[in-house]
């Protein structure tokens, strides 16, 4: 399975601050064509989004510094109701998932992320 070449279908903001979890999604997401962009908090994923509104797709943590996922995302469908925001987090709890669905999200994936799974999410929204 491959994703989209084409830099209007597979512009993606990952928005994590973890290093680890990052270095994984940009081997697993660059492998199937996908362009990214990191950021590593909140605050900073809602000004590039402002700043580059030809994104994609945007894979959010939901547990970062200076302002979690659930606030960004809160914050980026302020002014862009249409882009894909898709939920990621290490803390599935009962509850968690129409959290992020009532925050905005379009779709949730949980850590560890298969990555077949990560790419039907994605193709899903693409």
């Amino acid at each position: 399975m491959t994703g989209s070449t084409d830099p209007e279908q597979g512009k993606i903001l990952v928005a994590e601050d973890d290093a680890n979890s990052f270095l994984y999604l940009e081997a697993v997401l660059e492998a199937a064509g996908y362009q990214l962009t990191h950021c590593t908090n909140g605050k900073d994923a809602v000004e590039e989004i402002k700043q580059n509104p030809d994104y994609s797709l945007i894979l959010m943590d939901i547990k970062m510094p200076e302002l979690n996922g659930l606030d960004a995302t809160k914050e980026i469908r302020t002014f862009n109701a249409n882009i894909p925001i898709i939920a990621q987090t290490a803390y599935a709890l009962s509850g968690d998932y129409e959290m992020a669905i009532d925050a905005g999200f379009n779709d949730y994936i949980t850590k560890p992320i298969k990555r077949n799974l990560l790419l039907d999410i994605i193709k899903k929204y693409l």
